[in-house]
């Protein structure tokens, strides 16, 4: 059996709204808006080789304001045509909701109560777009990278404006053709990673993984299959793992590459510039997809941080802590600039699903602290939301869903970010099995 179609992966298939919620504790009067995450979901049985990542898309919401949880939803994202439904995060940007997905698919737009709208392109971005894209919070632009399976050593930096339309793109040059999940930004580059978990063709094929034989049949063959049956990345052992920075000012004409030991890397903490150097804080796996090809199931990863000189042309590494962990969040304020904290959801079983703890890091004093939310529960993404626009750092709280073994439901927790103790707690008249990304959308943001 499927490890993720068991337990809290399992898809739930009712789309429910419910309205005036039960809450635990007091929600804080300033938070006016909605928190919204997506997963995976799949609609009919996959069979057993199904891969967590391609599961369709649902959207749950919960709408916060006046000190209420004033409604539940959720609801698949429906495609159109043979598009494959975005299932990896859902933000806001210039006034619309949009679910996104990486390797060539295209946002889509959603409602306010989080029905489909359809298709929103943002403009041209060749090959589709991204699952992280960053916000720059000096100008609001989204900022990211996109790849697409079929568009081989090639990757594109595009720059989402303030309109929702897509301003500048710059091709990338990589050196196969990777998996990159996502991407980071500083105040003067894009990050860029290049590492081995790289397509497969004989995984489009229907063929074992590596190694294989690629032919001009089987290549025409996957490019017409569209949206392949198989999530066809695996490791490459051959790949070399190296970090890129692209100056964001179009100065300098290229990226430029430094080596690493080999890993992956599904989700940066931050990144920013200290003098010449070039930090960036990670979950760093020490590979993925080599043995297991239905999930994320390749051991423990941790907190990493890659402190690139970009005089001696070197990387430094360095491992905080032995918190198996995933799903980093940091105060959105500082993309790009310089940060103290950051939070994850740890991770049990060998890296199979995250467990009943929060950990906030503090990179400075180099310390973890982890909130264990009891046995039987299990977290998911918390998002940092401020107390407002200038409040401090870690002032504010932290929101994700936690599933409750013992009621078979879940609840929008709310964390003091500071002391990781209960705010509040809302609870849901359903399950919101594990998934991916989750984001504060406030009311007029």
């Amino acid at each position: 059996m499927n490890r993720y179609l068991q337990d809290n992966f399992a898809p739930v298939h009712d789309e429910l709204t419910a309205f005036d919620l039960e809450v635990t504790g007091r929600i804080p009067d300033h938070l006016d808006g909605r928190y919204l995450r997506i997963g995976p979901n799949p609609a009919t049985d996959p069979g057993a080789g199904y891969h967590w990542f391609l599961g369709e898309g649902m959207v749950h919401g919960v709408r916060l304001g006046d000190g209420r949880a004033q409604w539940y939803r959720n609801r698949y994202v429906q495609p159109q045509g043979d598009d494959f439904p975005p299932n990896t995060n859902v933000f806001e940007h210039s006034g619309r909701t949009l679910a996104v997905v990486e390797a060539g698919g295209v946002p889509y737009e959603l409602t306010h109560n989080l029905d489909t709208v359809g298709p929103c392109d943002l403009g041209t971005v060749t090959g589709g777009y991204t699952a992280h894209p960053h916000e720059d919070p000096a100008t609001g632009e989204l900022h990211a990278i996109s790849y697409n399976w079929a568009r081989g050593n090639l990757v594109d930096y595009s720059v989402v404006g303030l309109d929702g339309r897509v301003r500048e793109q710059v091709e990338i040059e990589v050196t196969g053709s990777p998996m990159i999940h996502d991407c980071a930004i500083t105040e003067r580059y894009l990050v860029v990673y290049d590492l081995p978990v790289t397509f497969d063709l004989g995984m489009v094929a229907g063929e074992a993984p590596r190694p294989l034989q690629a032919t001009d049949r089987l290549i025409d063959a996957a490019l017409r299959t569209g949206t392949p049956s198989r999530l066809p990345y695996s490791w490459d052992a051959d790949y070399p793992a190296r970090i890129g920075l692209l100056p964001r000012d179009g100065s300098g004409g290229g990226v430029r590459w430094f080596e690493i030991d080999q890993c992956y890397v599904f989700h940066t903490l931050n990144a920013y510039e200290d003098g010449t150097d070039v930090v960036i804080d990670v979950v760093r796996h020490d590979r993925m997809f080599a043995t297991d090809f239905t999930g994320p199931n390749e051991g423990p990863a941790y907190l990493t941080r890659f402190t690139i000189d970009t005089v001696a042309g070197t990387v430094r590494e360095h491992r905080f802590d032995e918190h198996s962990q995933e799903f980093p969040r940091y105060d959105e304020r500082l993309t790009g600039r310089r940060h103290r904290f950051g939070y994850a959801a740890g991770v049990v079983a060998a890296g199979v699903r995250t467990g009943d703890s929060v950990l906030k890091h503090d990179v400075v004093a180099g310390t973890t602290t982890s909130r264990s939310l009891g046995a039987g529960r299990e977290v998911s993404e918390f998002c940092f939301v401020p107390s407002a626009p200038d409040s401090a750092e870690d002032e504010g709280v932290l929101m994700g869903y936690v599933y409750d073994l013992a009621v078979d439901r879940s609840s929008l927790v709310l964390l003091d970010a500071e002391t990781l103790e209960d705010v509040a707690a809302v609870h849901l008249p359903g399950r919101v099995p594990a998934g991916f990304h989750g984001n504060w959308a406030p009311t007029g943001g």
